[in-house]
């Protein structure tokens, strides 16, 4: 049954008092920048011409690095803390000392490529920037254990070939449409039949239409838009591209300055000639955020909106009513701690709201206090504090109320603040921040430190949290005449809050039995019932799927882990933390063992599976393989079903193809 959170009067003031010291700490940063702060970069006339020839692959270089020695230095801390064998069982990690990075054995399932990618523009650009391009080519190459082509892949080939008979794009605001990460400001993942086409009794008769494979990346996490009769989907080389829904034929490209691992947004803008049109918004890894003609691919700005190292962008941007709410967070910066000569930790999640014509920024919101020196290590480096509190997930936006919602993660470093893994509620139009309702307190969390105190590393806390960031957006759900804001976190447990009182907690559900590493991506709501899916990478049981009463909590059916797909494969699982989406009778569930599941909405029993373990032929040439699912979920929109298959990483194997399904004949 669910358990009521009620807090005593003494504990609710200090709460208040911890929340309104915070504020007053960040209220200095939540006002309106001036022109001259706002660091807008014009770069109009970006066709898809001149974004191919920017991006012309790395030459070959003479090999005088030594792989193996620039790993063992730079990367060996990480990612040689374990050791997995094949037949290690459902999940060879539990109940072991695990520092969150890919261990070897599994970073031999990736191809150099797709390494040199993580390393240049992807998830380990942080650290990569740190090397020479002959050392990141160099450790990938051991990493992976296998030699770069003789003749480098240029990724400008995946842009394929254009459509032959080009259609102007249609009103995104009207027909079947996904736009954004929750198929809306509210972000509740549910598609319609009017706009998505489809039902649970359609889904056993679906068939592959196209498939369009992304080039050097072992993971597709991004989540594709489809407006106007146009599909928008990006990777993690940087590459974003406009394709007909229908056929999969190219409109567009366009070459972002870094990974792009957010879903992206389609809203409309004002160009300085007053002329107005639409344009597509998505965030790279180098935190810069980009507005581009969604009818030609024209760049119209670009916004970096943090200059920290670690700053990164993989929370979607949320557009409403001419603006852009933009989430960042830092993640890089946790695996720092064990380098003896780190100033551990300084990054500071936020979340910053842009004029959508001109990318100006007009308010940028931080989620823990300034970091301020606190202790130095024993090679004398100074300590900082408090750091963390990074947003993963797209901004939650409540018209009603002025308010957008930001879900946070777990700190970095003490002092602990009672903003991380917390919902923030900010006003729209100032920044400000209204309330803040945090479900566990201190936990502060980076790779390298001990369970108890290290008192050789100031910067390990002394008590080591336990990582349960908030990684799903805030669903703003309605049930009768009330509202709630519904999200499931990585501790096992689900919560929905009051936004009418200061996000007081109206029930948990403990959904599964909770991990720190993964992600609880996010649930569906279809009327009066959520829909969440089990990660629960650290067990033995990983995966799942539970449906709950969206009123009170009361649980309606619970589903066990399926069989998994990918055998006794080296990092096989069956993790479901991916984001669902619930159609007309079902919810849609990708998990790392590389298999889409639909549920029956009224009982659990699964309707239908589709295995994504296979090579795929792709419309733009590039070689497919599909794989894993996590982060993103699949795309419900005019009769078609898109997901990403890829996910290379501790669980699940990888991939690079965005999959097309579809009914016979349609």
């Amino acid at each position: 049954m669910p358990l009521s959170l009620s807090r005593s009067a003494r504990t609710a003031v200090a709460r208040a008092a911890a929340v309104a010291a915070v504020a007053a700490a960040i209220a200095s940063v939540a006002v309106p920048l001036t022109a001259a702060a706002a660091i807008t970069t014009a770069v109009a006339g970006v066709t898809t011409a001149s974004a191919a020839a920017v991006t012309a692959a790395t030459p070959p270089v003479r090999r005088t690095v030594d792989g193996e020695a620039v790993f063992r230095r730079a990367c060996a801390a990480c990612h040689l803390g374990l050791a997995q064998t094949p037949d290690a069982g459902v999940n060879p990690y539990e109940s072991r000392s695990l520092g969150h990075a890919v261990p070897r054995e599994l970073l031999r399932t990736f191809s150099p490529d797709a390494i040199l990618n993580a390393l240049t523009n992807g998830k380990m650009q942080a650290q990569g920037s740190t090397l020479t391009v002959e050392e990141r080519r160099a450790v990938a190459e051991f990493a992976s254990g296998r030699r770069f082509g003789a003749k480098p892949q240029d990724p400008a080939l995946e842009d394929g070939k254009p459509c032959i008979s080009p259609v102007p794009m249609s009103d995104p605001d009207s027909g079947p449409r996904w736009n954004g990460w929750g198929n809306g400001i509210a972000n509740t993942r549910y598609q319609p039949l009017s706009r998505g086409g489809l039902t649970a009794a359609d889904l056993p008769r679906l068939r592959l239409k196209w498939a369009f494979g992304f080039a050097n990346v072992a993971s597709v996490r991004t989540e594709p838009a489809v407006v106007g009769g146009r599909i928008f989907v990006a990777s993690e080389n940087g590459r974003v591209h406009a394709l007909d829904a229908r056929t999969g034929c190219t409109y567009w490209s366009f070459k972002a300055r870094a990974g792009v691992a957010t879903a992206l947004s389609i809203g409309a803008y004002r160009s300085a000639d007053g002329s107005h049109g639409y344009a597509v918004y998505f965030g790279d890894r180098r935190a810069e955020v980009y507005a581009v003609d969604a009818q030609n691919g024209r760049s119209i700005w670009v916004q970096k909106v943090d200059a920290h190292p670690s700053a990164s962008i993989t929370g979607s941007p949320t557009v409403y009513d001419g603006r852009v709410f933009v989430p960042v967070q830092g993640i890089g910066e946790e695996s720092r701690a064990t380098s003896g000569d780190y100033a551990c930790c300084t990054f500071r999640g936020s979340v910053s709201a842009l004029d959508a014509s001109t990318g100006r920024v007009i308010w940028k919101t931080y989620t823990v206090a300034p970091s301020r020196p606190r202790a130095k290590n024993k090679d004398g480096v100074e300590m900082y504090g408090p750091a963390g509190g990074g947003i993963w997930s797209a901004p939650t936006v409540d018209p009603r109320r002025g308010l957008v919602y930001v879900a946070t993660g777990n700190g970095y470093a003490g002092p602990p603040q009672p903003t991380t893994d917390a919902v923030m509620a900010i006003d729209l139009r100032t920044g400000a921040l209204r309330w803040a309702r945090q479900v566990l307190a201190s936990d502060i969390w980076v790779i390298g430190c001990n369970s108890h105190n290290s008192p050789d590393n100031p910067a390990c806390p002394a008590t080591l949290g336990p990582d349960f960031d908030f990684s799903a957006s805030p669903a703003l759900a309605r049930i009768g005449a009330r509202e709630l804001l519904v999200l499931p976190q990585k501790s096992g447990l689900a919560f929905a809050l009051d936004p009418d009182h200061e996000g007081r907690i109206v029930w948990r559900y403990r959904i599964g039995r909770g991990s720190g590493l993964g992600g609880e991506w996010g649930g569906a709501i279809e009327g009066a019932v959520a829909y969440f899916g089990v990660a629960d990478l650290l067990t033995q049981t990983p995966g799942g799927v539970r449906a709950v009463r969206l009123a009170d909590g009361t649980p309606l059916w619970r589903k066990p882990p399926p069989k998994p797909l990918c055998g006794g494969r080296l990092g096989c699982s069956v993790g479901q933390g991916a984001a669902l989406t619930a159609i007309p009778g079902a919810v849609l569930s990708g998990a790392l063992d590389g298999g889409l599941r639909a549920y029956s909405a009224r009982d659990g029993r699964i309707l239908w599976t589709y295995d994504c373990n296979r090579a795929f032929k792709t419309v733009n040439g590039v070689p497919g393989h599909g794989g894993a699912m996590d982060g993103p979920g699949p795309v419900v929109a005019g009769g078609r079903l898109y997901v990403n298959c890829g996910n290379g990483g501790l669980m699940g194997s990888p991939g690079n193809v965005l999959i097309a399904l579809g009914l016979p004949g349609r």
